[in-house]
């Protein structure tokens, strides 16, 4: 019997990563250099510490950045992009869905507190989880599975008592070494990457019911 769903943020509940993307292609184009969708692609989905452009920006042009001043200016203007983005599709359904079913809400995300936290609380989504795991909170982020070990042991849920809703190759892979049945929705920038491994893939969360996908992942999970 499926007891919670646990979503990632980034991408999942808000197209942050199109935002990500422009703003690190500014900073690239800024400095003369150009930056692919295949690069950046290698870092969706884990933190700054495992995969981190500025490294790529030393290499391009042949110097080393300011880090702390790139850091601080693609912060700025990822926010700001980012803000300007609504709640994706379906989520706001989803999770009032789950609260009626009285079933528990948990977040895993490779992103900081700061920033997780403070996008929730700006859209009226933090209250609404009963766990939120962000990088601070654990050792290895996705695709290692300890931020949804560490959600699911928080709320007292066995592995294949959830559901993960992942975006992107990374955060499925994290999900299924953690042991639960993995719904991707690919966004714009993930939509072209390898998900073959989440065990069902949706184009939106407003494509299917709740009711549905729970019927789904518990005759899996059988």
């Amino acid at each position: 019997m499926i007891r919670a769903i646990i979503f990632d943020f980034d991408g999942l509940i808000l197209d942050t990563e199109s935002a990500d993307f422009l703003a690190w292609q500014e900073i690239c184009q800024a400095y003369g250099c150009d930056l692919s969708f295949a690069t950046w692609a290698q870092g969706v989905g884990v933190s700054l510490e495992m995969f981190d452009l500025r490294d790529y920006l030393d290499f391009q042009t042949r110097q080393t950045v300011d880090r702390a001043e790139i850091y601080a200016r693609h912060r700025r203007r990822w926010t700001e992009l980012s803000e300007a983005q609504p709640i994706l599709p379906g989520v706001v359904d989803f999770i009032a869905g789950a609260k009626r079913r009285g079933l528990q809400l948990g977040l895993a995300s490779s992103g900081r507190r700061d920033w997780v936290v403070g996008h929730l609380s700006r859209l009226g989504l933090e209250a609404d989880f009963d766990c939120i795991k962000c990088l601070e909170d654990v050792s290895t982020a996705k695709p290692e599975p300890e931020l949804y070990l560490s959600a699911l042991s928080e709320m007292g849920v066995a592995p294949g008592q959830a559901i993960a809703l992942e975006d992107s190759p990374n955060g499925i892979l994290a999900a299924k070494r953690a042991g639960l049945y993995c719904v991707v929705v690919p966004n714009p920038m993930t939509r072209h990457l390898p998900l073959d491994q989440a065990d069902l893939r949706l184009d939106s969360l407003a494509d299917v019911s709740l009711e549905s996908l729970l019927a789904k992942a518990g005759s899996n999970l059988r």
